[in-house]
């Protein structure tokens, strides 16, 4: 991996936005630092569109998109995408309202019995904010052991189900979705812009698995010094700081390489 530093030289003037992952980049345990977040602003005022790209739930999407500095957010790693503009919230799922609400059925079964069978686990704190996963808590206030998630995640697959893991949360879901697609499909409906000017046009940062959807995805890839997991392929650049301070690093390496002028 290239360290970040690097970016400016590698990339000049080559970006028009930039995709973030919450969990253990942009936040420090879930907390969201002065600093990350003054990064947020400093970006959007040289000109850089921002997404927040998160594994969190469709509740804390919708807050963010119309508080933070940003022009959307994918949540629920892929399953639904948020943004405003003058006639309010804007959601956008792929999936039928009668199909959704088949699934989350299916789904409230499913997790019924995997809380029956591993009684040890927890379910995450953002659980009711959901529409299209269920989560469990593996790191944020729970610690799980690798193997205990490992036949968890069995368990959900042979019966149908998705599953993704973050720094903090098991997913269990019957969306095939990832983070890579969600955005794509958000700045698409947003600009009409190609999927290979997206991918060569934004930079995206993450720390896990979750975002390894992204990390193959994007040609400017940055992972933070933190990277946990095993991503399919491993990020193009490394910040040398931990989380919200390592999103304070790409930032300024970002703002030092300069915003490209338009989306080609």
């Amino acid at each position: 991996m290239i360290p970040i530093a690097q970016l400016s030289r590698l990339a000049p003037r080559l970006l028009r936005g930039f995709l973030f992952d919450l969990d253990d980049t942009l936040l420090d345990h879930s907390k969201l630092s002065e600093a990350a977040y003054s990064s947020l602003f400093r970006l959007r005022e040289a000109g850089f569109e921002l997404y927040a790209i998160t594994g969190r739930p469709a509740g804390w999407a919708a807050v963010i998109v119309n508080q933070w500095p940003i022009t959307g957010a994918v949540a629920e790693n892929g399953g639904l995408a948020f943004f405003t503009n003058h006639a309010g919230l804007h959601t956008m799922d792929t999936v039928l309202p009668n199909e959704r609400e088949r699934r989350l059925q299916a789904l409230s079964h499913l997790c019924a019995e995997i809380r029956h069978a591993f009684p040890d686990l927890v379910p995450a704190d953002d659980t009711p904010l959901r529409r299209t996963d269920y989560t469990f808590d593996i790191g944020e206030h729970q610690h799980v052991p690798s193997e205990r998630v490992a036949q968890v995640r069995r368990f959900a697959e042979e019966r149908g189900a998705s599953t993704l893991g973050s720094s903090v949360h098991l997913h269990v879901s019957f969306d095939r979705t990832d983070k890579a697609s969600g955005a794509l499909r958000l700045i698409r409906a947003l600009h009409e812009v190609d999927s290979s000017a997206i991918l060569t046009r934004y930079a995206f940062i993450g720390d896990s698995e979750n975002d390894g959807s992204c990390f193959a995805a994007f040609r400017h890839s940055i992972g933070v010094s933190n990277l946990s997991g095993r991503p399919t392929l491993t990020p193009r650049y490394i910040t040398t700081r931990e989380r919200g301070a390592g999103f304070v690093e790409a930032a300024q390496a970002l703002l030092k390489a300069g915003v490209a002028p338009a989306v080609a």
